[in-house]
């Protein structure tokens, strides 16, 4: 059964990036043995009740007797959806466990320096890619998807159009100078096979891959000890740089392509910020 699971999860083209397969696999040989020492009326894996009431069950162990926090209970219940999925039985109709208020995660001022000055190290493609998801906040599909003509540079300014958002949403995002200027040099020196127009592409010319921007990334945060790192945190990190500069919520709604709804996540408080306003509370000292 996990050697099923596993053949499925990992073949050539799945969506998943490979840190998310690599936690999936863990998780899912986590609830098979769960499920295996599991008193349960039915098959969960052919019965939808009993499938229903497995994941319902497993979220109250992870919660109770293994005592692990609310994000990681989501995170194996959203590992058991797939299972389930690839399975041929469906999602479990099983209710997320609430999770505390906070700001999306952002990387810290430290994280940002370190991140920026491998950035800067690496070579003119890695740099305009990582300055692209940093000063630009695009996902790793959009990233992937941008064309030599979605960048539009006048001579001071620049603009970014994004044509396949998520949601097939549209939106034109204005070009930092860090970024023009890492643009302009990838663009004089790319390299591409007759007919590509892709901005990006690998070493043999042709579009680089979502799965070949997430390598580029992750390598250059592990490259700057940069932890518990993806692509998207850098998307996060942009909002949260404009909510702390104090632009308007809609502005960074454009910018990331968000519904207002969504962005209003960057005025909720970090979890640094909730630890600095206990530790700036006055002593007797």
């Amino acid at each position: 059964m996990f050697a099923d699971y596993e053949t499925n999860v990992s073949r050539p083209g799945t969506p998943l990036a490979p840190r998310t397969i690599t936690a999936y696999l863990s998780r899912i040989r986590q609830y098979l043995v769960w499920l295996d020492a599991a008193a349960l009326d039915g098959d969960p894996l052919t019965d939808p009740v009993a499938r229903d009431w497995a994941a319902r069950d497993y979220r109250a162990y992870l919660m109770t007797v293994a005592k692990r926090a609310p994000w990681t209970v989501n995170g194996h219940l959203t590992a058991v959806d797939d299972f389930n999925r690839r399975m041929g039985v469906g999602p479990a109709a099983a209710k997320r466990t609430d999770l505390p208020q906070l700001a999306p995660r952002a990387l810290d001022d430290r994280a940002q320096t370190r991140f920026l000055r491998e950035a800067e190290r690496a070579p003119t493609r890695d740099r305009a890619l990582a300055y692209t998801g940093f000063y630009a906040g695009l996902r790793i599909a959009e990233l992937a998807a941008l064309d030599m003509d979605d960048v539009h540079l006048s001579a001071r300014k620049g603009t970014l159009i994004v044509r396949y958002g998520k949601g097939g949403k549209y939106r034109s995002v204005p070009i930092h100078p860090q970024l023009r200027t890492a643009l302009e040099t990838w663009m004089a020196q790319r390299v591409a096979t007759a007919g590509e127009v892709a901005l990006f592409v690998n070493a043999r010319g042709r579009r680089l891959s979502s799965r070949g921007i997430y390598d580029v990334l992750t390598g250059l945060a592990d490259a700057a000890g940069v932890e518990d790192f993806t692509p998207h945190v850098l998307r996060h990190t942009l909002g949260t740089n404009l909510r702390r500069q104090g632009e308007d919520i809609v502005v960074i709604a454009e910018l990331l392509g968000h519904s207002i709804e969504t962005a209003r996540r960057y005025t909720l408080p970090s979890e640094d910020e909730r630890r600095a306003a206990i530790e700036n509370l006055p002593t007797d000292e």
